[in-house]
């Protein structure tokens, strides 16, 4: 048996994997953070946010996966991100979002076993469909969405400007723009693993 095969026999999450999730969430964290800054500070950009994630993320999230592609490796993530996000005053959608969509892509990249980088970029577009939570709120409840936010503490003008300039038709543009955008990151993301790691084994990068 091989080195690789005998750990993913390996199935239950250990104290080293849970330290490398931490890592690789931190590191998420920090491109999350850095897509965010041409969307979120701006209110009529706002909701465009889901596109800078997608597009920096991807190779962070497969690798993660490659290291620990154990069961509850990508819903970790997904929880963290959503109790982090509402820790730092997002609206309850772009939380709640993280988790259920962590979860929907933990089942995704699970079926083929987190081995075939097809599924498991699947799983990362699936997965940055999580903070556009906050906008399938928005649309399916403005007045609440706003009361919402101004009770975190977001400025009254910066919601006006928000709620004036929202592309509330565009969300089915916004979540498909999100997925596309996010596929390709994943596909960067592939053949930065294929370069960087195959030789050395750490992860296989099948089709």
């Amino acid at each position: 048996m091989t080195t690789q095969s005998s750990y993913l026999d390996k199935k239950d999450l250990t104290v080293k994997d849970l330290v490398t999730i931490g890592i690789f969430t931190a590191l998420f964290f920090v491109f999350e953070l850095i897509g965010s800054l041409p969307f979120a500070p701006n209110p009529a950009l706002t909701f465009y946010q889901p596109f800078g994630i997608a597009l920096l993320c991807g190779p962070v999230f497969l690798l993660m996966v490659a290291k620990v592609p154990k069961r509850g490796t990508i819903a970790i993530l997904g929880i963290i991100n959503g109790i982090v996000w509402f820790a730092l005053g997002m609206h309850w959608g772009m939380d709640l979002g993280y988790i259920i969509m962590g979860l929907v892509a933990e089942i995704v990249a699970g079926i083929k076993g987190r081995q075939n980088m097809k599924w498991n970029i699947a799983a990362y577009s699936l997965f940055c469909i999580g903070p556009a939570g906050a906008f399938v709120a928005y649309c399916a409840n403005p007045a609440s969405w706003v009361q919402t936010m101004l009770e975190k503490g977001t400025a009254q003008e910066y919601i006006d400007t928000m709620t004036a300039t929202a592309p509330v038709a565009a969300l089915p543009a916004i979540l498909l723009g999100t997925i596309v955008i996010a596929v390709i990151s994943g596909l960067v993301g592939k053949k930065l693993l294929k370069k960087q790691f195959e030789r050395a084994g750490v992860t296989e990068a099948r089709s």
